[in-house]
């Protein structure tokens, strides 16, 4: 069972940790355990397991004893061993009967094989894209959030020539410049909201958009309408508008946006193309899996 793992294999700890770190009543220690645990590691519980996830997935194919896990980890060894136990409450961990030594379930890479079978944002997206470009004649976007920045994780080309902010896919820009980000913004719970503004604002400027009170304004603009559009802007000649992809949480974690030439996203066109856009995004919301490794690492969908 030993070996380096995928991301595929990532994704099962990933869901495992937070299921725990977030049950009711759940405690992987007692408060002096916690306080000790706490100077070892010093990031919480999920840290400990991770820590000693990493380590299992390192072991030799007979597993290690709870003295040598705990060494390598770091923590005592009470903390280890209840640490252990509660991955073997889970079937996430066994241990070998004969000669006590834990290694990572067979239940561990059934799960991790499952998982596989999800497929990345970008692969969930990509249908809704080509139909979407084959049904307006216009160029699509997704976007992901990335930290402070929007990315470009996709794009279908419409046949009239666009200039965007992102440029091609890999491109990134600060979340609030173009529509894609505007509408990942707009739709990040409150706090990160707020977090992400406040970082933002000077490099906005930068690009002569916004001062603080148009940003909100904007903001606040796109979650009334649940789509931030523009029809010319520091882009010349260039439109865009784009819609949030919602997690179950209801909140962004990329974006679909059409960019075309102001001609063609006019008031009589609009409401279409919005419609098109959100009939798309709420399809695919429900699909997503919330511990794909391109939600939190989108650049690595390009190998960065």
């Amino acid at each position: 069972m030993g070996g380096r793992w995928n991301f595929t294999e990532w994704t099962i700890i990933f869901s495992f940790i937070h299921s725990l770190e977030f049950m009711p009543g759940f405690s992987l220690m007692d408060s002096t355990e916690r306080n000790e645990a706490s100077r070892e590691v010093g990031a919480g519980g999920v840290s400990r397991l991770f820590a000693l996830l990493r380590t299992l997935g390192e072991v030799p194919e007979g597993g290690e004893r709870v003295t040598q896990l705990a060494q390598q980890v770091g923590l005592s060894q009470p903390t280890t061993h209840r640490l252990l136990r509660s991955l073997m409450d889970e079937g996430m961990v066994e241990q070998d009967a004969r000669s006590k030594r834990y290694r990572l379930s067979l239940e561990f890479f059934a799960l991790a094989a499952n998982a596989g079978k999800t497929g990345n944002l970008r692969d969930l997206v990509r249908p809704s894209m080509l139909r979407l470009s084959a049904s307006l004649g216009d160029s699509l976007f997704l976007l992901a959030r990335s930290g402070f920045d929007a990315i470009c994780l996709d794009r279908s080309e419409g046949p009239y020539p666009i200039r965007t902010f992102t440029g091609d896919i890999g491109g990134r820009v600060a979340l609030g410049v173009g529509q894609g980000s505007l509408a990942i913004l707009a739709f990040l719970p409150e706090e990160e909201r707020e977090t992400v503004i406040r970082y933002n604002l000077p490099r906005l400027k930068d690009f002569h958009l916004y001062d603080e009170v148009l940003l909100r304004s904007e903001v606040e603009n796109v979650r009334r309408l649940g789509y931030a559009a523009r029809n010319t802007g520091v882009l010349e000649g260039m439109a865009g508008v784009a819609v949030p992809i919602l997690n179950r949480d209801g909140h962004a974690v990329a974006a679909l946006s059409v960019a075309t030439i102001s001609d063609r996203l006019g008031p009589s066109r609009l409401p279409m193309v919005v419609e098109l856009l959100k009939r798309e995004a709420a399809a695919i919301g429900p699909r997503i899996n919330p511990f794909d490794p391109t939600l939190r690492r989108p650049s690595q969908t390009f190998g960065g």
